[in-house]
């Protein structure tokens, strides 16, 4: 009797064990390029049922050394998690019930009633904002993204950038010595200020009335209808690894209907420069173009290929000597064209003399999402020159349409 309880003990232990195997994630890189950091996906609920979790259960993330590697559960409950594949190879990584280590934020941001109502993120590359109501409210026109650049860190900065840029006690200050001592108050002015450089990055990029670094704008008789400033918003996803906004607008007129709705949910990955934007329109009766534009701020060197999928722009920046903007677009579908739009005098007077924009046109289809990438990189930071910009683009529009593909054991 004692040793049929022990075999039944010792079949109950082994079951558990097997209930509890480690799951083997197999990563597949179907290009000629290597990938490194690119984030892949995998169900959350398909994690639990295959490793038969608790509820309260935790999971590791494993590659094929051992080597634990950061995750994040998205909003939509998947596992992210960032995988490094050589060229047409493969990579193994395990998942598994454990306790996992904390993960050093790379990716967040947050609205700033205080400035504006700005939507602000960023990750260890880049960071962005949208403009938002109070802005709007105030008459002012700002259609487009604005960019933040960085550089010499890798950690959040822009609460530190709006921090000192809203420093009233430090501007009341400032104000006080102008009386006194202009140049004083001045350096104080300089010292606060996100539009200089203090060693980690700055706010140096003109949007005014255009569609700024990227936003996506419908075409009506030939005509940008440039979206105003975001409604409402939703932060989904708030790192460490991975950041996303839902952003919801006022009605449109199109085609002279005024009820047209449009929705746009931006996803910023840790390690990469460009954001994922998925644009929506409800209330839309009929197929239109939809353009993808980046201003031009002068007549900096532009690349536009279509049948690639991207298109880029070298952009002189503001202020005396604060490096060169890469600034670009990919596309995951294919667009029917991509070309430079210039303006007329009287045009320029209306757009904050810029000198116009890039556009790159494709259908838009009703209740359907328009996919594109958008973003910058800095040539004081990682991206030197607009060869290494091109290359990152064409590479990176590649990997889009060709997605790493992952397959369980």
């Amino acid at each position: 009797m004692k040793k049929i309880f022990l075999s039944y003990i010792t079949a109950c232990m082994l079951l558990a064990c097997t209930n509890n195997q480690p799951m083997t994630v197999t990563v597949s890189n179907p290009l000629d390029i290597d990938r490194s950091g690119e984030m892949v996906e995998v169900s959350m609920d398909e994690i639990s049922n295959r490793l038969k979790l608790a509820d309260t259960a935790q999971i590791v993330v494993l590659d094929a050394e051992g080597t634990e590697i950061p995750y994040q559960i998205t909003y939509d409950d998947k596992v992210i998690f960032p995988a490094t594949v050589a060229a047409k190879a493969t990579a193994t990584y395990t998942i598994q019930e454990g306790i996992p280590q904390p993960v050093e934020v790379k990716a967040c941001g947050r609205q700033y009633p205080e400035r504006l109502d700005d939507m602000a993120w960023e990750n260890d590359l880049v960071g962005f904002r949208a403009y938002g109501p109070a802005l709007q409210a105030g008459g002012e026109r700002g259609f487009g993204y604005d960019l933040f650049l960085k550089r010499n860190t890798s950690e959040p900065i822009l609460e530190d950038l709006y921090a000192k840029e809203l420093d009233k006690e430090a501007r009341a200050r400032a104000a006080e010595l102008r009386k006194t001592d202009p140049q004083a108050a001045s350096e104080l002015l300089q010292s606060i200020s996100y539009h200089i450089d203090h060693g980690y990055g700055m706010d140096c990029y003109a949007v005014g009335p255009t569609l700024g670094a990227g936003v996506a704008a419908l075409i009506d008789n030939g005509e940008i209808v440039y979206p105003w400033c975001y409604k409402d918003f939703e932060v989904l996803d708030n790192g460490p690894l991975r950041f996303t906004v839902k952003l919801e607008f006022n009605p449109l007129t199109v085609k002279g209907d005024s009820n047209i709705v449009e929705t746009r949910v931006i996803t910023l990955d840790a390690g990469s420069h460009l954001n994922r934007t998925a644009v929506s329109y409800t209330g839309l009766q009929e197929s239109l173009p939809i353009a993808t534009g980046i201003v031009l701020h002068d007549d900096g060197a532009v690349k536009t290929d279509a049948a690639n999928g991207y298109m880029t722009y070298v952009d002189p920046t503001t202020g005396p000597d604060n490096g060169k903007v890469f600034v670009g677009a990919a596309f995951l579908a294919d667009i029917k064209e991509a070309k430079i739009v210039k303006y007329s005098n009287d045009e320029k007077k209306q757009h904050g003399n810029a000198e116009g924009h890039i556009l790159a046109t494709s259908d838009y289809e009703p209740g359907a999402n328009y996919v594109y990438y958008w973003g910058f990189g800095w040539d004081r930071a990682d991206i030197k020159d607009i060869n290494a910009w091109n290359n990152y683009m064409a590479n990176f529009a590649q990997k889009v349409r060709n997605p790493l593909t992952i397959s369980i054991n």
